[in-house]
C-alpha cells in the first residue's frame, strides 16, 4: 500500500511538472503564431511596393509581383505569381487599367474574400484622368502614372494605411504612426519638388520623354509635357512621328530631352542629335534606384533623383532636395 501511494505522488508530480512543461512550450510558440498570421499582401509595380511596405512594416507579409526594369503596361504575372496571389489577404494596385492581365488573374485564382484595393480609382475622378499621346482617348486607357504626384501617393498611403488597418484592427496603432511619419515625409518631399522645379528658367519647364509618365507631375508642379516618343501600340514611333517631335523641339528650345532606364531608345537619341539637344537616358517612372537595400532603393529616392536630374538637365538648381532623407522607415 505505502508502495502504491508513493508511486502515485511520483507519477502526479512528473504530471504536474509535464503540463507547465507543455504550457510553456505552447507561449514560446506564440511568437511563431503571429508571424504565420500576418496579412499577406500582393502588389504590382515598385514604387507601390515601397510606399505598402513603409506603412506596413513587419507587420504584414509583402510581396511585389512585377519585377522592376519591367514594363508594366506589358507584364503578364507569370505561373509561379498565382501562388502569391492565391494566397493574399489583400492585392493592391495601382488601377486605372494599369494592371489588366493581373485582375484576370486574380480573378481566376484569388481565394474568397481577398480584398482588392485599386489605389488610382480611389484617387481621383474619371473627370480627372489625363489622356496624352501614349494614351490616347479613343482608346479609353487613361494615363495611369499617378504616384508621380506626390499630393497623390499621400492619398495612396492613406488608402492602404486604411485598408490595413480594417484588416487587422489589432495593429491599428502601428500603421497609423507609420502612415504620419511617412506622411510628413512626403509632405516635405512635395515642397522641395515644387521649389526645385521653380528654379527652371520658365521658358525651359517643358518636358519631352520617351514614356508619357509625367502628365500628373507636370500638372501639379507646373510643367508643359510637349511630346512622348512611344506610341500608344508601345511600338518605335513612324519616321514622320520622328520628323514632327524633331521640328517641335527646335521650335520649343528646349534643352534637353529625357528617355527611360526601362526603355533605352535609339531613336530618342538620335531625334536629340538630330534637334540638337540633350538626350539624357536615366529618368524612371517605377524603377527604383540604387542597389536593393540601400537607402535610395525607395519611392522617395526615386523621385529625387528624376527630379535632380530634371532640373538640372533643364537650367535649375535642386538643392533643397538634399535636405531629404530618402530611406525607408525602420520598422
Amino acid at each position: 500500500m505505502k508502495s502504491f501511494v508513493y508511486w502515485n505522488k511520483v507519477c502526479r508530480f512528473w504530471f504536474g511538472w509535464s503540463f507547465i512543461l507543455f504550457l510553456i512550450m505552447g507561449l514560446t510558440s506564440i511568437p511563431s503564431l503571429a508571424v504565420a498570421k500576418k496579412l499577406k499582401v500582393v502588389t504590382t509595380v515598385a514604387p507601390l511596393t515601397n510606399l505598402v511596405k513603409n506603412v506596413g512594416g513587419s507587420r504584414i507579409d509583402l510581396h511585389g509581383i512585377i519585377p522592376e526594369g519591367t514594363d508594366s503596361h506589358t507584364f503578364e504575372p507569370r505561373p509561379s505569381d498565382i501562388s502569391y496571389i492565391a494566397a493574399a489577404d489583400l492585392i493592391i494596385l495601382n488601377g486605372l487599367h494599369l494592371e489588366t492581365p493581373t485582375e484576370k488573374l486574380i480573378e481566376a485564382n484569388g481565394k474568397p474574400g481577398v480584398v482588392v484595393l485599386k489605389l488610382g480609382d480611389n484617387t481621383i475622378t474619371e473627370k480627372e484622368w489625363i489622356f496624352d499621346f501614349s494614351f490616347p482617348k479613343e482608346q479609353g486607357d487613361p494615363n495611369p502614372h499617378l504616384w508621380l504626384n506626390v499630393p497623390y501617393a499621400m492619398r495612396y498611403v492613406e488608402l492602404i494605411r486604411d485598408k490595413l488597418i480594417a484588416l487587422d484592427p489589432e495593429n491599428k496603432d502601428f500603421f497609423a504612426k507609420n502612415a504620419e511619419v511617412y506622411l510628413e515625409k512626403l509632405k516635405q518631399l512635395d515642397k522641395e519638388i515644387e521649389a526645385a522645379v521653380q528654379t527652371i528658367p520658365p521658358q525651359n519647364r517643358k518636358l519631352l520623354t520617351y514614356h508619357d509618365s509625367w502628365a500628373y507631375f507636370a500638372r501639379r508642379y507646373g510643367m508643359t509635357v510637349i511630346g512622348a516618343i512611344q506610341p500608344a501600340s508601345f511600338s518605335e514611333p513612324s519616321p514622320q512621328e520622328v520628323a514632327r517631335l524633331i521640328d517641335q523641339i527646335k521650335k520649343e528650345k528646349v534643352p534637353a530631352i529625357f528617355g527611360s532606364e526601362v526603355f533605352p531608345s535609339k531613336v530618342l537619341e538620335q531625334i536629340g542629335r538630330e534637334a540638337g539637344v540633350k538626350y539624357i537616358d536615366t529618368l524612371r517612372d517605377d524603377d527604383l534606384p540604387g542597389p536593393v537595400g540601400s537607402p535610395e532603393h525607395t519611392y522617395i529616392g526615386m523621385m529625387i533623383e528624376d527630379v535632380r536630374t530634371m532640373v538640372t538637365s533643364l537650367g535649375g538648381g535642386p538643392k533643397g532636395l538634399e535636405k531629404i532623407d530618402p530611406a525607408d522607415l525602420n520598422n
